[in-house]
């Protein structure tokens, strides 16, 4: 008999804050990255970002350049103690009600996958402590003396989502068609294609743009904005943007 899946993001669907943001403050803590590096690349575009003036993409890739080329020939031993101290201490600064779907898939017996773009490292902690059954995120490959190579298999897009959300509906004997898919950017907008019940968590203009161009979508997408202690569910078929 085919199962039911829950197939979510991490970064700004489960955690309310980017786990790779995080995880590039502690490699500057723990001597990985230079301060120079934060002060001279990545701040003038979180700077932008904060004053709702620039892109979050931009800062976010500033910062994931700056982790990829870090990471080359440093020893894996390093990473994976980062990316436990990361979790252990900013793993619980989540959003209430993707917390509480978790659970909830949890109760009804549906298998509950973890698909991050962000390092494997990170969402194998993340997804361990929240009881997931499986997890995909970027990979960033170690040779055989135990360092990273530099070769990347990235899971931050939306085709790479997509076929790591066929590839283990296979795996597992999935039906996609009964199963979910949380995400807020639009590099889950594929594995939300391919799920009957899917839900975006704070989505991003970009997201929601993409949305109300494809009907099948936009007629079984379920919208939630969750800010400060209040939970709500929009309307795709009457959304409007205020510009």
């Amino acid at each position: 008999m085919a199962k039911t899946a829950a197939f979510f993001d991490i970064d700004g669907t489960i955690s309310r804050e980017g786990l790779i943001s995080e995880m590039f403050k502690k490699m500057i803590k723990y001597e990985l990255i230079d301060p120079s590096k934060w002060y001279e690349d990545v701040e003038p575009a979180f700077t932008r970002w904060d004053k709702r003036v620039g892109n979050y993409d931009d800062y976010l890739q500033k910062m994931v350049d700056i982790y990829s080329e870090t990471v080359q020939n440093t020893n894996s031993f390093h990473i994976l103690y980062i990316a436990k101290r990361v979790i252990e201490q900013k793993g619980e600064r989540v959003y209430t009600y993707t917390r509480d779907r978790i659970r909830w898939h949890r109760e009804h017996g549906h298998r509950v996958i973890a698909i991050s773009g962000s390092p494997v490292e990170l969402v194998r902690e993340m997804s361990e402590k929240y009881g997931m059954d499986d997890y995909r995120g970027t990979v960033y490959k170690v040779g055989p003396d135990g360092r990273y190579s530099g070769e990347i298999i990235p899971m931050w897009d939306s085709e790479s989502k997509q076929c790591a959300v066929l590839q283990m509906a296979k795996q597992y004997g999935i039906d996609l068609s009964e199963s979910y898919a949380y995400g807020d950017t639009n590099g889950d907008f594929a594995m939300m294609k391919l799920v009957g019940h899917p839900v975006a968590v704070n989505p991003t203009r970009e997201l929601l743009a993409h949305i109300q161009k494809d009907d099948a979508l936009r007629k079984k997408i379920v919208v939630i904005v969750e800010r400060k202690d209040v939970i709500y569910r929009l309307n795709m078929e009457t959304l409007n943007f205020a510009d």
